[in-house]
């Protein structure tokens, strides 16, 4: 569910903090590590270096008060009097020369190894203690120094609270960085997703950019143009076949409507030729308006720039518009209602015939939906920037399933709206209709309760009255 929200910079920017988090750590744990070795390791040197000063000082004196007292002063002048000589078993070959040394937890020695280097913990601090096999006299002894350790772990202490510290600090820079490398890798592919959401069958002869970079993008990008090129050639064979056979079939159909025409003129045919040829008529009739909307859907897709358009009266539109629905409302039992308000002086730039088709159109969908008793209230209004024309009626409305493909060509809603006549394409002709006059054709419905057709168009500076 993340993924379906986060974009991919922010996506790469979590991966690249949470790789650099994960290497900061371990880069860490290993300096940290390797710290604590080299302290460790200068601890054995410094008591290494401890020992040979002590075993010089042994081999200089041969009396043994001499030697006790040489062995007492070098332990309280070095290390904190922390020295011992020890026998094999464990004894004290010199008497500790230190009260502190004499208290001090030396560890068991091991016999027969030549050297070990030993961790102690004292209560007041942990401590490394060197052992060393030596000879006094004849007799083995181990000579022994101890140093502590409380140093070595406040300098890793401090280590480690410094890489901590710096961690959010170099966390957040490279999280940044991560980002701005991010959004500027991916930029080619805002680019292209922003042109490829602005083509559309209208203008399927546009291409996406293409980037001379020799990566995965550029071929990505040459990709998708190479479909566009076959989707173009496609939809123009589709568009061009539409046309060529709404035309052709315009010339059959009107001839078989005018036999059946004229055959109807003719008193000595029985009722059920009669009435075949009165249902071909009307067949026909239904036929000819679909080739004619497949027409003009065609020319809408074959036209290219704006169509001529001049200022008008949108209002003078909107009741030529009403008067040719009146009548037919009023056989149906419908109440048809104009309201243009302080609108009437409200100029458009459009073609007069194709803005009142559009309102044609909304008004017939009314018409065809809406059962008497009902009602259809048609409402112009504007301000300085904008006219609106609502086109609303009390009939049986669109189910929010179909209302999104209301405009889509040969749509038709659910099976309870099909016995309804027409094609699905007059939706079709007025939204190319409303784009043609850079409008904004919407709708709004809600079943059992009616249906709101919206039509918002520009206005223009000089208004010229109703003749």
């Amino acid at each position: 569910m993340l993924k379906g929200r986060v974009s991919i910079s922010l996506r790469l920017t979590i991966w690249f903090g949470a790789i650099f988090l994960a290497g900061w750590v371990l880069f860490g744990m290993a300096m940290w590590l390797n710290l604590k070795h080299t302290l460790a390791d200068e601890r054995y040197q410094t008591l290494s270096r401890r020992i040979d000063r002590l075993r010089s000082l042994l081999d200089k004196n041969e009396d043994a008060d001499a030697r006790n007292e040489d062995f007492k002063e070098f332990a309280h002048a070095t290390g904190g009097g922390l020295a011992e000589i020890f026998r094999a078993n464990g004894s004290r070959a010199l008497p500790s020369p230190t009260s502190a040394a004499k208290a001090f937890p030396w560890p068991t020695l091991e016999s027969g190894v030549n050297e070990k280097f030993y961790h102690v913990n004292a209560p007041d601090q942990p401590y490394w203690v060197l052992a060393r096999r030596s000879s006094l006299e004849g007799e083995t002894v181990y000579l022994t120094a101890a140093a502590p350790e409380g140093g070595n772990l406040l300098v890793l202490g401090r280590f480690w609270e410094g890489l901590l510290a710096s961690a959010p600090i170099l966390l957040f820079i490279s999280s940044a960085g991560g980002y701005w490398l991010s959004r500027e890798a991916l930029r080619p592919v805002d680019r292209i997703t922003a042109a490829a959401r602005s083509i559309s069958i209208s203008n399927l002869s546009e291409r996406l950019p293409v980037a001379n970079t020799g990566d995965e993008l550029e071929r990505l990008a040459e990709t998708c143009n190479a479909m566009l090129a076959r989707l173009e050639i496609a939809v123009g064979q589709i568009k061009r076949f539409t046309a060529d056979a709404s035309h052709e079939l315009r010339g059959p159909i009107s001839f078989v409507r005018t036999v059946a025409e004229v055959a109807l003129r003719n008193p000595n045919a029985d009722p059920e030729s009669q009435q075949a040829f009165e249902d071909i008529v009307e067949e026909t009739e239904k036929a000819t308006v679909l080739l004619e909307d497949m027409l003009t859907l065609a020319r809408a897709d074959a036209e290219r720039g704006d169509k001529a358009l001049e200022s008008l009266n949108l209002a003078a539109v909107v009741e030529e518009a009403c008067e040719l629905a009146r009548p037919i409302a009023g056989d149906r039992h419908l109440e048809l209602s104009v309201s243009l308000g302080d609108s009437r002086l409200v100029n458009v730039r459009g073609d007069f015939a194709t803005l009142r088709r559009l309102l044609w159109i909304l008004l017939d969908n009314a018409l065809k939906y809406t059962q008497g008793p009902g009602r259809i209230d048609v409402a112009l209004s504007a301000n300085s920037r904008q006219a609106t024309v609502e086109v609303r009626d009390s009939g049986v409305g669109i189910s929010a399933v179909d209302l999104p493909h209301i405009f889509e060509r040969f749509y038709r809603a659910d099976p309870s709206r099909s016995n309804i006549d027409g094609a699905g394409l007059g939706l079709a002709i007025a939204k190319w209709i409303a784009e043609m006059h850079h409008a904004d054709l919407t709708v709004a419905s809600e079943l059992q309760k009616g249906t709101v057709f919206q039509l918002v168009l520009p206005v223009c500076a000089k208004p010229s009255p109703i003749a």
